[in-house]
């Protein structure tokens, strides 16, 4: 019953934006028994990370957008990445009191949920075969999630994402030589309504296991495609 009980938790989470909604504020409590699954989980993950994202319903995160974590008599600011990501605070004192995720805008415009991301490197480069073994780990943690939808899908690529089109440069090496990657327009997370970013997809079968690929710019996030 397990991992029955983490998929509700998931999807719970996913409702967040109607079901958490309580005046302005979002149950941290609910937030966090969804966050806590990726910390708890037992399998590799050393190549991924998880956060926990805002997006705003018509796709556009205006500027000056805050989430806050009130916790009795302090406040914790929780800074929003250009993807509305932020890093999630574990915090057992403020399960307890079941705090407040506060948002300085109308709660019922925006939704809450997970986002699971493969962690950026700072040099810009990153082998083939490690891109393939961090999919597979993205992977097998949806699989440990929602076994039904993700039992059958496999690995394709990874998708690399940035805020600005001269920013998105990612080249492949092979041997001797280098070949650079589209670049196109769209969402960096599946199913995100925020279309705006430069987005590179690199795919697992257009290209031999042992290359390595060239980031000229940190990208905002790394996502595994798995269809």
């Amino acid at each position: 019953m397990k991992p029955l009980r983490l998929l509700l938790a998931w999807l719970f989470l996913l409702a967040a934006g109607a079901a958490l909604a309580q005046g302005e504020w979002i149950s941290y409590r609910d937030a966090y028994r969804a966050m806590v699954q990726f910390e708890k989980y037992g399998k590799p993950k050393h190549f991924l990370q998880n956060h926990y994202q805002v997006s705003a319903r018509d796709g556009q995160l205006p500027d000056g957008l805050r989430l806050t974590l009130n916790v009795k008599a302090s406040q914790l600011n929780l800074p929003l990445d250009a993807t509305g990501r932020t890093t999630f605070p574990l915090l057992k004192s403020a399960y307890d009191e079941n705090a407040a995720l506060v948002l300085n805008r109308k709660i019922s415009q925006y939704t809450f949920q997970p986002r699971l991301s493969i962690i950026v490197r700072l040099d810009g480069l990153y082998e083939g075969v490690d891109l393939r073994s961090a999919c597979e780990q993205a992977l097998q943690y949806q699989r440990y999630l929602d076994a039904a939808t993700y039992g059958g899908k496999r690995c394709g690529g990874v998708r690399f994402g940035f805020l600005r089109k001269a920013e998105a440069q990612v080249r492949v090496r092979d041997g001797e030589k280098e070949h650079g990657l589209p670049v196109a327009e769209g969402a960096i997370f599946d199913g995100d309504p925020n279309t705006g970013f430069r987005i590179v997809v690199y795919r697992f079968q257009d290209w031999p296991e042992k290359v390595q690929l060239i980031s000229q710019n940190a990208p905002l996030a790394i996502v595994p495609v798995i269809e």
